[in-house]
């Protein structure tokens, strides 16, 4: 009986893997160079910079939400925390170039005020995550 039980485990664990790289082959091209790139960056017309060529927002956005679907709860909590802190960490890159670059000074002001107050917000997701994850 033991037997039968470590050979049927197997054979689903098998399976699974199979049923999991058969998802990955079939995503489109724009999804998977969005996973492969964890550093992808946002350029100044909107497209996502990476090794795999643009994405634009809003597949990005598609595809943060969509990692949060179906979650709730601690594992819903880790995933939104990840998220959101790349995300804040590409406005602060972005504001940044506006100090540099920006021709208005309103704009130059906001950059200012979203650098301080994105900063202010990984830096409290980044304990949350360290106080209620280890991470």
């Amino acid at each position: 009986m033991k037997i039968n039980t470590i050979i049927i485990t197997f054979v689903i664990l098998l399976l699974g893997i199979f049923v999991g790289y058969q998802i990955s082959e079939s995503k489109p091209q724009k999804l998977k160079a969005i996973e492969n790139n964890s550093g992808a960056h946002m350029m100044p017309d909107g497209q996502m910079m990476g090794g795999n060529g643009n994405i634009d927002m809003d597949d990005m956005m598609n595809v943060m939400n969509a990692e949060l679907k179906g979650k709730t709860g601690d594992t819903f909590d880790q995933a939104f925390i990840s998220g959101m802190i790349v995300h804040h960490q590409g406005a602060v890159e972005m504001a940044q170039l506006a100090l540099v670059n920006a021709k208005h000074q309103e704009i130059k002001n906001l950059a200012r005020e979203i650098i301080l107050a994105q900063n202010k917000e990984i830096a409290d997701m980044k304990m949350w995550q360290k106080g209620w994850y280890n991470k």
